[in-house]
This record gives C-alpha cells, sequence and structure tokens, in this order.
C-alpha cells in the first residue's frame, strides 16, 4: 500500500511542470504604451487598455510591442464588394508562446459592444487561424492548421510572411505568401467594413505594406 501511495505522489509531482506549461502567461507591461500614431485607433481585449501597448510609426510601416491583445484600424479602411485586403506582418523575436497576429475585415461597431469582424492570423508554429468576433463570441470557420506557406522563424527568432484576403462575390480567399491556405463562402463571413490588423498579447511585430483596395 506505501509503495501504491508513493507511486501515485511521484506521478502527480512529474505531471506539475506540464501543467504549468498550459497556463496563460500574463500581459506583459510595456512602458511608452498608450498612444497610436495619426489617424489610427485600437481597442484591446476584455478590460485591458491600450495603455499596455506601444504602437509607433517606424521605417514607413507601423511597430507594434504588446501587452494585451487587441484590433487597431483606420476608419478610412473602408471596403464592401470585391477587394483585397493584405499586409506583411514580421515578428521581431520569438514569443514566450504561440502568439497570433494578422488581418481582420469586415469590421463594425468596432468601439461598441456588438463589435464584428473576421479575422485571419498566423502565429510563429507555423499555423493559422480564421474566425469571425460577434461581440463575446468567436465563431471559427477554421481552426489552427498547418500550412507550408508560412515562414517559420529563423535562428534569431525573426519571421515575416505576406497576409492577404481575397473578398469576391462567392468565396473569401485567404493567402500567406501568394499561396491560397483556405476559402470561406462570403456569405458565410463579416466581409462589409473596416479592414485592420490584429496583435495578440507579448508580440513585438513589424507591419508594412497595410492596404485595402477594390478590384
Amino acid at each position: 500500500m506505501k509503495r501504491l501511495i508513493l507511486a501515485f505522489a511521484v506521478a502527480g509531482v512529474a505531471a506539475m511542470p506540464l501543467v504549468a506549461q498550459h497556463q496563460p502567461d500574463p500581459d506583459k507591461k510595456v512602458a511608452g504604451g498608450g498612444t497610436l500614431p495619426s489617424g489610427w485607433k485600437g481597442r484591446a481585449d476584455g478590460t485591458a487598455t491600450l495603455a499596455g501597448v506601444k504602437v509607433m510609426p517606424m521605417g514607413g510601416g507601423v511597430h507594434f510591442v504588446s501587452g494585451p491583445a487587441g484590433i487597431y484600424y483606420k476608419l478610412a479602411d473602408k471596403a464592401s464588394g470585391a477587394y483585397e485586403a493584405r499586409a506583411t506582418f514580421t515578428q521581431m523575436e520569438p514569443a514566450a508562446h504561440p502568439e497570433a497576429y494578422g488581418l481582420i475585415i469586415g469590421g463594425s461597431d468596432l468601439e461598441g459592444a456588438g463589435q464584428k469582424y473576421t479575422y485571419f492570423l498566423i502565429r510563429q508554429d507555423g499555423k493559422y487561424m480564421i474566425k469571425r468576433r460577434s461581440g463575446d463570441t468567436t465563431p471559427t470557420i477554421a481552426d489552427w492548421t498547418d500550412n507550408a506557406a508560412i515562414k517559420k522563424a529563423d535562428s534569431s527568432g525573426k519571421m515575416s510572411n505576406t497576409l492577404a484576403i481575397d473578398v469576391g462575390k462567392d468565396k473569401v480567399r485567404f493567402l500567406v505568401n501568394g499561396t491560397e491556405v483556405s476559402t470561406a463562402d462570403t456569405a458565410k463571413v463579416d466581409t462589409a467594413g473596416i479592414a485592420g490588423l490584429r496583435i495578440n498579447h507579448n508580440l513585438n511585430v513589424h507591419v508594412e505594406g497595410f492596404a485595402v483596395k477594390a478590384r
């Protein structure tokens, strides 16, 4: 009996690090945050504020150092019908966990309780995901999926990928570095509205070439 109890105790101790690995890390405290470049607006997830995010123009693009996750957009970047949204994202250093970033389209009520948008994200382990946000719910269109089109990090932890969402009459195409990784029926996603960016928490990401163009 004593041996049995000891075996369970050892097994419990051995399992503890595995449980700890799956605990979410808290938002980093980012110094100098809370302001956005001219024309940009943002919203942090949940009860967090943009005081924990540093966003600055840099080298013709926009650079993000995040504590909390959030979305960023310009009211002028509004589209409907057939159009394409795209941007190049460079993750400057590895994150403690695979944290995601990418594009949003079809945004509406982005400052209110009924916020809506479709988002297309990648992360450092070479996976992508597509979801919708509707108020407090986030229904999944495509769950985390590996794809060889996503360029993973180099030896320094840096990785760069161009994401695009091509909205057509019947289909929405999601592309990474020019390769289609997924499609969805246009009627089943939010497409008409504001396009922008989503940067999840504890990331150092540079974004260049963000554009929304009719086609």
